[in-house]
């Protein structure tokens, strides 16, 4: 019997179809699962035939229905692996598929594709002027190079005559095989060879650098070689699982540099997988928790952690949908919670009753007004809830000689010792003064279970952090405590450059240890590379640190450099206006603009804002307008329509389709009371500043397709790398 392979373009295609057609594509393949290779020529119902005009000899087409069209790539290898390539009406199919050609990459040994048809075109256009060309491209890098980096020959005569990256935009997949494209894109950004080699070639297990040593590779070697855009149906209950209604790509294909990490059969210690937004952090982290489900003992439980409720909820349905029906009986060795939930659990386990309850915004700045009348101190309450923070529960001081002897990393003001002792005293009167009232700060919550956890011993046996770069030295310590050093104990996401509160820490300094462990994502998969590129250039100039490193000294700063996407569409938009009012019908016009002419569904927008205030205006505004909107605060369902409004600091971990920014003014961004003064302390100045590019750079990251940005009155200053 045949075997069967899907495409991500066919993946891609399934989910566009029709109820009734996605059947009679369950209903072909099942058909042409059950029968031999002798009966798949022979049989009038599959109609399996050859392309007279077609570029590539084992391109077939099967009839799905009697408009639809199955294309398959046949095996030439004496194997029977058959993959699906596209499902599309009879006519678009047909074009498709001859002006494809399929071969193996002679790098990565992976099956590729590209539009053969358009690349001669290309090659026509460009000898036409290259005589007259400057300094090309790639010109330092030899042919035996780009050989070695898996370029082809007809790649390599494109590649000769590139004069600007603009040149190489417009041969981007899927006109170009995609990991040339990359290599070639890299490059072009100014990486050495070596780094290409190692970044892209060596991250899918290639060990042999020159070209001409490398072993032949088959067709069927090669598919399954390519894991991030083909997988093989493996029996009826994989097949079901694929074509499920719920399906969603990332269940099914990871790239090589996801896939390494995921699914790596055992780290020495900790590790750390770093990107940008939309590379999919949380997808290798999902996928790392099925791998130490399903090879783990079945006594070992697992902790997934994340930093907001939501976002917790998110991933244990994201983490359900993954393991499917088959594995469904592992989600009970899997706790999905925040740090902050799992530390105030431990607290009630501890102490019942009498454990605290979490400490208000409001009620903590009264608390400090209290704890200071007695002193007579220059500096403010956020001054002193920083302190106590940053400096006392970062470090876990727990004695007014520790406090007086430390060093306080991240502390731009100089404070004597008769300051500190006057300061310790202040603090004291705080942590007695809400501890009568039997609450503490969450952070204060998190230092007390961290506590408890360390007497009481690990609870896991690996631990899998999502949102890694915002937590606070407390919350490590307590996730630290919950599961014993060894191997595979603690596996981190996140990303510095989405770091919107003011959190530094170093892991080394709380016994989690990444160096050689590490890996940095750098394909976006969910936003066009003009919102990448728009996006970025918010945060440029400012000193992003890496994650778990808390100075310069011990890692250096962060970078996007390298950072891009493969999917392009319209420029974002920036538009001021002169009142609140007009700004808010311009958002209902863009909105309408997008359902009623770009065919988007109200749930797949988004609008945010700085304040709940403005939230609230937004939601009023577009409900008065007769356009339905809900807040993402009250946990609308899938099923809810409606366009999503939320604060910026609410968008985090989501995305959607269509995203407008509004209210982006000089009072909003950067907020006067998040900053500390600069003649206060410039470091944490310099700190709160850094939160706030951020908290713009993450609502703006949640765009897909398009993004709107606007304010009413004066602009804020952060908008103005980007905007005119």
């Amino acid at each position: 019997m045949p075997r069967l392979a899907l495409s991500d373009d066919f993946v891609a295609d399934l989910v566009s179809l029709q109820r009734p057609v996605q059947k009679e594509v369950n209903d072909a393949i099942q058909m042409f699962r059950s029968m031999t290779v002798p009966q798949l020529h022979a049989s009038k119902g599959m109609h399996l035939e050859k392309l007279e005009r077609a570029r590539d000899r084992r391109i077939r087409t099967i009839r799905i229905t009697k408009s639809y069209r199955g294309v398959l790539l046949a095996p030439d290898d004496g194997s029977e692996l058959f993959t699906l390539l596209r499902v599309a009406p009879h006519d678009e199919a047909i074009n498709w598929a001859c002006k494809r050609a399929y071969s193996v990459n002679g790098a990565t040994g992976g099956l590729e594709v590209r539009n053969v048809e358009a690349l001669e075109q290309m090659e026509t256009y460009f000898g036409a002027k290259e005589d007259a060309a400057p300094a090309r491209l790639f010109e330092r890098h030899s042919d035996t190079t780009l050989c070695d980096l898996g370029i082809d020959d007809q790649v390599l005569r494109l590649a000769r005559v590139c004069v600007t990256a603009e040149d190489l935009m417009v041969m981007a997949p899927p006109m170009m095989p995609a990991d040339q494209y990359e290599v070639l894109e890299f490059l072009a950004n100014g990486y050495s060879a070596e780094d290409v080699w190692e970044q892209l070639i060596a991250s899918r297990g290639q060990t042999i650098r020159t070209a001409g040593d490398r072993p032949a590779v088959t067709l069927t070697e090669a598919i399954l070689n390519t894991p991030d855009r083909i997988v093989e149906v493996t029996g009826p209950g994989e097949l079901e699982r694929i074509l499920t209604e719920d399906l969603t790509r990332w269940r099914i294909f990871l790239h090589p540099a996801q896939r390494r990490f995921a699914y790596h059969p055992g780290f020495n210690g900790a590790a750390q997988v770093t990107g940008g937004p939309g590379t999919g952090k949380t997808v290798v982290a999902l996928h790392r928790v099925r791998h130490l489900l399903r090879t783990g003992r079945d006594g070992d439980r697992i902790l997934l952690t994340t930093f907001t409720n939501a976002m917790a909820a998110a991933l244990r349905d994201s983490l359900a949908l993954l393991l499917g029906e088959s594995d469904a009986h592992l989600l009970g060795r899997v706790d999905v919670t925040t740090v902050d939930s799992l530390a105030a659990r431990a607290l009630r386990e501890a102490r019942g009753a009498a454990a605290p309850r979490p400490l208000s915004a409001a009620a903590e700045r009264s608390a400090w007004t209290r704890a200071a009348a007695r002193e007579d101190l220059p500096w403010n309450e956020q001054f002193l809830s920083q302190e106590f923070r940053n400096v006392v529960l970062a470090q876990g001081l727990r004695t007014p000689e520790e406090y007086l002897r430390c060093v306080r990393k991240g502390r731009g003001t100089q404070v004597g010792r008769v300051q500190r002792a006057r300061l310790w005293r202040v603090m004291e009167r705080f942590t007695d003064d809400v501890a009568s009232r039997h609450s503490a700060t969450y952070t204060q919550l998190c230092d007390q279970a961290a506590r408890g956890l360390a007497e009481s011993g690990p609870r896991y046996r690996h631990v899998v952090v999502d949102e890694a770069q915002d937590l606070h030295p407390a919350q490590w310590r307590v996730l630290r405590a919950c599961v014993a050093p060894q191997s595979d104990d603690l596996f981190l996401v996140g990303d510095p450059h989405q770091r919107i509160y003011d959190t530094r820490v170093s892991l080394r300094s709380l016994g989690i240890h990444v160096r050689g462990r590490t890996s940095r994502l750098r394909l976006n998969y969910r936003s066009t590379e003009e919102i990448l590129r728009w996006s970025a250039s918010l945060l440029d100039g400012q000193p992003v640190g890496r994650l778990g490193e808390d100075d310069e000294a011990e890692g250096g700063r962060d970078s996007l450099r390298g950072y891009r996407s493969q999917l392009h569409g319209r420029i974002p938009a920036a538009h001021g206006y002169p009142s609140q009012d007009a700004e808010l019908g311009a958002l209902v016009d863009q909105i309408r603009t997008w359902t009623d002419q770009d065919g988007v569904k109200p749930s797949e927008i988004a609008v945010c804002a700085r304040f709940n205030t403005l939230v609230d205006a937004v939601i009023a505004r577009l409900r008065r307008e007769g356009v339905p909107a809900v807040a993402v605060k009250d946990d609308p369902g899938p099923g809810t329509s409606g366009v999503r409004v939320a604060t910026m600091h609410a968008m985090k971990g989501l995305e959607f389709r269509c995203v407008a920014v509004v209210g982006v003014t000089a009072k909003a961004l950067p907020f006067a009371q998040q900053v500390t003064p600069a003649e206060v302390d410039q470091v944490q100045h310099q700190c709160d500043l850094l939160a706030e590019h951020c908290l713009l750079f993450v609502a703006c990251t949640r765009a897909r397709d398009a993004l709107a940005i606007s304010w009413n009155g004066q602009r804020s200053a952060m908008l103005d790398p980007v905007a005119g």
